[in-house]
């Protein structure tokens, strides 16, 4: 697959603050404009004390969820660990990732933030951003925002909204009955209401998407693998 767009990544916090704050003015947020024939998950995990990290997409066929493509990758972090920076740690692996995958996702789900991040410019819009292909943030904790419980049933949502301004960041789900909630909000190039159905859609029996939680198993095979080759 091949990546849309680029920029350096040797960039320091106060740099990388402000290109979020400017790439965040180039995300969309439009209406799906085709079928969707294949979603991707993506995930990374980290080894005991985080000297290297596993980087993981998979591709399914929709709707019937059936593995399609994978691909990881196996490197060393090279941003620090600070809350709202996370694609800067983990973007450059995960697009590895992409560039080895030969179909290209009609849409991403992304184990992180959207538009629900201080900077509105969280990992999923990062990534939308890379590739120009529709990207959900679906996160499994709060980074930024206030909302109510959605209710217990599946299905339940609520909004999440900036507490100062009232901006609609996002959507908390519960996608399973009696189970915490998970929070989507746009990545790239989909719309919210279209971002919480196709959620729902991926997440039949378990918490998190079909696609994510197979990459994030995977990105834990890969971690749990003998090295191949030197961390990249």
């Amino acid at each position: 697959m091949r990546l849309a767009r680029q920029h350096s990544w040797d960039l320091s916090l106060a740099e990388a603050a402000a290109l979020q704050r400017r790439l965040a003015g180039e995300v969309a947020e439009r209406p799906l404009g085709g079928r969707v024939g294949i979603v991707a998950g993506t995930d990374v995990s980290y080894s005991p004390g985080e000297e290297a990290l596993f980087a993981a997409v998979v591709l399914l066929a929709f709707p019937s969820l059936e593995p399609v493509g994978q691909a990881t990758v196996r490197g060393v972090p090279r941003f620090p660990y600070v809350p709202g920076f996370l694609s800067f740690r983990e973007l450059p692996p995960l697009l590895d990732c992409f560039r080895r995958l030969e179909l290209v996702p009609d849409v991403v789900l992304c184990d992180g933030q959207g538009r629900a991040h201080p900077r509105r410019f969280g990992l999923a819009c990062h990534l939308g951003w890379w590739l120009d292909v529709p990207v959900i943030g679906c996160a499994k904790s709060r980074l930024t925002g206030t909302a109510a419980p959605p209710g217990p049933r599946r299905g339940a949502s609520t909004r999440l909204l900036d507490a100062r301004t009232g901006e609609l960041l996002g959507r908390v789900v519960r996608t399973r009955s009696g189970v915490s909630p998970v929070f989507v909000s746009t990545g790239h190039a989909i719309t919210l209401p279209e971002a919480v159905r196709l959620t729902l859609r991926c997440a039949r029996a378990t918490r998190l998407p079909e696609p994510t939680r197979q990459a994030h198993m995977l990105s834990k095979a890969a971690r749990s693998a003998p090295p191949r080759a030197p961390l990249c």
